[in-house]
């Protein structure tokens, strides 16, 4: 009698982007070609959700109410250690100056050193539009990707409900971007 090996077939789920890290550098960025290929997925699976009555505050001290923004919002969770998220913040600085006026873009690091971390890299990176909003709880992660996958952005009409979300890398400084929030917006 012979005996076959037996062979257990497992499931396999791979994921792109992001996860949480402890005291890792940020992944490194993309050069040539690959770097200019979004590879972010949009849905709108989860349209109609309503932004969260959640406060976060930067390090000085001053505080973002959520619940209480009176406009259309670009909620993206960031962290420094992510690549992706990285390469984004200059692209949202921009996407927050053409749509300045339409759309307000906020920005919360998910980064569990909170100011330690986001202080320097704001200002080594010379963001305009951007403020350094900290969740060291990562309760927007909880909330919105239990996962932990990083980049998140989500758009939100004026009435605070989600419109439509990027999980992963996406152009925010390409024509394409603003016309895609406008559009989504309109047609909401």
């Amino acid at each position: 009698m012979s005996r076959s090996p037996l062979i257990l077939a497992l499931p396999l789920l791979l994921l792109a982007g992001c996860d949480r890290a402890a005291e890792a550098p940020a992944q490194p960025v993309a050069q040539g070609e690959a770097a200019k290929t979004p590879t972010g997925l949009m849905t709108r699976q989860f349209a109609g959700t309503p932004l969260p009555a959640m406060q976060f505050s930067d390090a000085g001290g001053k505080t973002l109410d959520l619940g209480a923004q009176d406009g259309p919002v670009l909620l993206n969770l960031w962290a420094t250690w992510c690549a992706p998220c990285v390469k984004e913040m200059p692209q949202l600085d921009a996407l927050a100056a053409e749509l300045d006026g339409e759309v307000r873009v906020i920005t919360v690091s998910q980064d569990v050193r909170g100011a330690e971390v986001v202080t320097p890299f704001f200002a080594k990176a010379g963001l305009k539009r951007l403020e350094p909003w900290l969740d060291p709880e990562t309760e927007l992660s909880a909330q919105f990707t239990p996962e932990g996958a990083l980049p998140l952005t989500i758009l939100f009409d004026a009435s605070g409900k989600e419109v439509l979300r990027v999980a992963g890398g996406y152009e925010w400084d390409s024509p394409e971007a603003a016309a895609l929030v406008r559009e989504a917006l309109a047609a909401n």
